[in-house]
């Protein structure tokens, strides 16, 4: 079976040609080693996994043809992760993470508190893609551009709740317990931790729950992976 897996944006289907751009291209060929004749796995987001030929290679260019569905289409469930971003590897890390356990959207926010005025949206967007190539996965979640959480709540849907995890609620995690299955999504905060106008609308929200992750307070990106776990074994795929 072939292990090297690509995310590519194009449908899939069996015996239509695609073409390859130049960077996917250039790891096939140049990083992979990979010639015509060898089978790959391609992957696009909506029709599922599938093996793929090479049918021509050049450095900068080529084509594949696939040939039968190796896998079907797995979308997550629907569940959110917003957060806000953190030093640059941690970021990096929350991203990836969050795309490998299961998330069907990512929102970087900024709060008042953020350390980061900024990030590049569209290299989060490339982690979230490597994630899902090297996790098996036959999803990428959205990667949004940095927001105001204020922006974002004052547009909320009250009908996909919020998970909170609130590091002033260190203790048993047992709040799931009784939680129905429906859209949440899951509220991480900044490392400077929450202000108290935040704190004030947050706990004013009726979709609002807050979230306790153990006795000891956690860094932003082990909260993240914390908080995601805690849910999809409740609530999501992981039952």
């Amino acid at each position: 079976m072939a292990k090297i897996r690509l995310f590519i944006d194009h449908p899939l289907a069996s015996g239509q040609g695609i073409a390859l751009n130049a960077d996917q291209a250039h790891y096939l060929s140049s990083v992979m080693r990979q010639q015509p004749g060898d089978e790959i796995l391609l992957f696009n987001g909506r029709d599922g996994e599938w093996l793929t030929r090479i049918e021509r290679l050049a450095k900068r260019n080529g084509d594949v043809v696939p040939v039968a569905q190796s896998a079907p289409q797995l979308n997550p469930p629907d569940l959110w992760l917003i957060f806000a971003p953190i030093k640059k590897a941690r970021t990096d890390f929350i991203v990836e993470k969050a795309a490998e356990m299961g998330a069907a959207r990512i929102l970087p926010v900024q709060t008042d508190h953020t350390n980061s005025e900024r990030i590049r949206q569209d290299r989060l967007q490339a982690h979230a893609v490597e994630a899902a190539e090297q996790c098996g996965g036959t999803y990428v979640p959205e990667v949004t551009d940095l927001t105001p959480l204020s922006r974002l709540l004052d547009g909320w849907d009250d009908t996909r709740r919020i998970l909170w995890a609130d590091e002033a609620m260190a203790g048993p995690a047992q709040v799931l317990a009784g939680l129905t299955v429906g859209p949440w999504a899951i509220l991480i905060g900044p490392e400077g931790g929450w202000s108290e106008s935040e704190r004030k609308r947050l706990s004013g929200m009726d979709c609002v729950t807050r979230m306790a992750l153990g006795p000891r307070i956690l860094r932003a990106d082990t909260a993240a992976v914390a908080a995601m776990s805690l849910w999809q074994a409740s609530l999501g795929d992981w039952r």
